[in-house]
Formats: C-alpha cells, sequence, structure tokens
C-alpha cells in the first residue's frame, strides 16, 4: 500500500513541490497520477521510491516509513516498487534477455531462478521471440515492453509508470496501456502517471489530479482540470 498523509516536501532552492498531500492506493489497485508539469508528479514519484524524504507529513510504501528509512534499507524498498521510465533506460549492448536477467543478478539470483522467470516475463510482454535482440532492433513500443518486463522480473507488488507512453504513437500507447492493465489484473498495484488524457478517459480508473503541489482531484468519474 502506498499511503502519504499531509505531506510537505521543499527544496533548497525555496520550491514548495508538494503541500499537505493526502493520498492512499490499496494494494491491486490500478491509478492514474496527472497534472502539468512542475505540479508536483515526479516529487512524488520520488518519494515512493526512497530517492527524497518528505519535509513534513508521512509517507508509507509497502510496509516502509519512507520519513525514517535507513539508507541500508532503501534497496529492500525498491524490490518492491517497479518503476517503468518514458525514455526506457535500457542497457544497449545487452540483448533483451541479459537486460531482464540483470536486473535479477542485481538483487542476488540464482543462475537457476533467472533461467526459469526471465523467459516467463517475456512471454507475458510478448517479447519471447525476440530475446537474442538487442535494444536498438525493436520498434519503440518493444523497447518499452522490455523496460516494463525489466521492471516486472524481480516481482514487485508495485509499479510506477512515469509517462510510459510519452514516446510512442497513439496505437502503441494503447498497446503499452492495456498492458499494464493485465499486469494489474494479475494482481500487482499500479500507478500510472502520465499526461495523455484521451488514454486515461479510455480506461476509466481512479484519477488523482495534482496542481502546484495539491491534489485537486481524487475519483473514478475520470473527470478532472488541471
Amino acid at each position: 500500500m502506498i499511503e502519504f498523509n499531509e505531506v510537505t516536501k521543499s527544496y533548497n532552492v525555496g520550491t514548495h513541490a508538494l503541500r499537505g498531500v493526502n493520498m492512499q492506493i490499496e494494494d491491486g489497485e490500478f491509478a492514474f497520477l496527472v497534472g502539468p508539469s512542475g505540479s508536483g508528479k515526479s516529487t512524488i514519484i520520488k518519494l515512493i521510491t526512497g530517492e527524497l524524504k518528505p519535509t513534513s507529513g508521512t509517507v508509507h510504501v509497502n510496509g516502509y516509513s519512507l520519513e525514517r528509512i535507513r539508507k541500508r534499507e532503501v534497496p529492500y524498498l525498491r524490490r518492491t516498487v517497479g518503476v517503468v521510465f518514458q525514455d526506457f533506460r535500457l542497457i544497449e549492448n545487452k540483448t533483451v534477455y541479459d537486460n531482464v536477467a540483470f536486473a535479477m543478478r542485481a538483487v542476488g539470483a540464482r543462475a537457476r531462478e533467472i533461467r526459469d522467470r526471465v523467459p516467463y516475463i517475456l512471454e507475458l510482454v510478448g517479447l519471447e521471440n525476440k530475446s537474442r535482440r538487442h535494444p536498438r532492433e525493436l520498434s519503440g513500443g518493444e523497447q518499452q515492453r522490455l523496460a516494463i518486463a525489466r521492471a516486472l522480473v524481480n516481482n514487485p507488488s508495485t509499479i510506477i509508470a512515469d509517462e510510459p507512453t510519452g514516446n510512442l504513437d497513439p496505437a502503441r500507447s494503447l498497446e503499452i496501456m492495456s498492458l499494464l492493465q493485465e499486469i494489474n489484473n494479475l494482481g500487482t498495484t499500479m500507478l500510472v502517471v502520465t499526461h495523455e488524457r484521451d488514454l486515461v478517459e479510455r480506461f476509466g480508473k481512479r484519477v488523482i489530479a495534482i496542481n502546484e503541489g495539491v491534489v485537486v482531484h481524487d475519483g473514478m468519474d475520470g473527470y478532472y482540470r488541471v
């Protein structure tokens, strides 16, 4: 579960990124986080992943209290949270298989676990026939599928997708969102950060809208103003 209680975040330059944010995302839920550039979305992601600590208030993520988490605990938190980025962040000189396997090796997985898990994940995202390709040989949609596979492979309870369709055409964007919905249907909590209002309205999920560091809408009706 992700829970923000009266969370504020100010930066040394004087920017007040968040101003008393309250929100709760339950296990297995799917929610969109929307808002204009500079509204506080990136700060929320960094708080969830332990990159930042709140200035005040409390943040709880999958059993961890982020306002007092110890540095040595952060890697364990991050095993519970997979992150998918807009720019993919793939390792260009590694194959599709090795990009995903690398994420497992990074947390100390055994070779047998890797051999069993990676093919399953590649099949789940539709890349089972591309395992020997390199990222440069994939389309944009396939690269994003690979990024999703890498985020999934260590079986996190939560996926944060940060503008996952920002570099894709409408058809590929719909394809990626449908894949994220399928993953959510398997029980993974999903928080998708996006500017694409058409996709948000099409999928009819919960929408959390933030503007100038304040939550201005939180509901299932898909209506929001930012």
